[in-house]
């Protein structure tokens, strides 16, 4: 199937974005011929700063393939904003939408088009304390395996040392290198052809999100965490805490009323043997 042209919108998104990039950040980009010269395809990326969309971005129009990422669906709606994201075939997402699979349908159809659409697995900035990537979500593994396209896992790192995670201002100086590693395909051949079950689609999501690990660590010369930081079991553990607080302080609370309780009653009583002793 042959490629989809770039088009006039992303033409000119790259216009308005690529000398800023440029000049903000130096490049040390590979793995550039593992991209699918033809043919739709999924790249599953890391995200670690506000900025690294608009720096892999750059990386991956230099393959004459560009991205579509997916985006809520309101940005489609709001004036040149939404003139662009339509332009430039950007995916929107329906969050309300009560089917999993149904939610990503455009991002399938696009790729049964011979087009790129670009997850980032963990659906937000890794909150991991390192800047490791976090558990994935499911989406990128339901279209791989409900079209059987190619998956290519891509690790980034620098963007978010020009813009760390959810800082308000950037790091300019001195100026940094954005490092991008595409691997070739991940293997997701065990999984075709099977009912896409809770347990299937969590097991294919960590095997792409472990092969988004392993590029990442070559990147930073250092092993990742043996376990990737859980947003879900995160904030569990932070429940379970705050409810174990609450429950020792309400247990001290009620000890305290009680022992006031109980010398109130020790008093009361002194009082009568007192009163009666006289």
């Amino acid at each position: 199937m042959p490629r989809r042209r770039i088009g006039f919108w992303y033409r000119f998104a790259a216009v308005l974005c690529k000398p800023p990039l440029v000049v903000l950040i130096k490049r040390d980009w590979r793995g550039m011929e593992n991209i699918p010269a033809e043919g739709g395809f999924i790249t599953a990326v890391n995200h670690n700063s506000h900025v690294d969309p608009f720096a892999y971005a750059h990386y991956q129009y230099n393959t004459g393939r560009v991205p579509r990422f997916l985006a809520k669906a309101g940005l489609f709606r709001k004036g040149f904003v939404g003139a662009a994201m339509r332009g430039t075939g950007q995916i929107p997402v329906y969050r309300e939408s009560t089917d999993a699979l149904s939610a990503f349908r455009a991002a399938i159809d696009a790729v049964e088009r011979g087009e790129c659409v670009a997850f980032y697995p963990e659906g937000t900035l890794t909150r991991d304390p390192d800047g490791w990537p976090m558990t994935g979500k499911t989406g990128a593994a339901r279209v791989a395996l409900q079209t059987k396209c190619p998956v290519i896992p891509v690790a980034q790192w620098g963007a978010n040392e020009l813009l760390p995670p959810y800082a308000k201002k950037p790091n300019l100086l001195p100026r940094k290198t954005h490092q991008v590693l595409a691997g070739p395909p991940v293997d997701l051949s065990r999984f075709y052809d099977k009912e896409m079950s809770p347990d299937l689609l969590k097991e294919a999501t960590e095997v792409i999100m472990a092969a988004v690990t392993a590029l990442l660590e070559e990147i930073r010369g250092e092993k990742a965490p043996e376990t990737p930081y859980d947003p879900r079991q995160v904030r569990i553990e932070q429940r379970r805490r705050t409810a174990a607080q609450e429950k020792a302080q309400a247990q001290a609370q009620a000890h305290a009323q009680a022992r006031t309780h109980a010398q109130g009653t020790a008093q009361v009583q002194a009082q009568r043997e007192e009163g009666q002793s006289t």
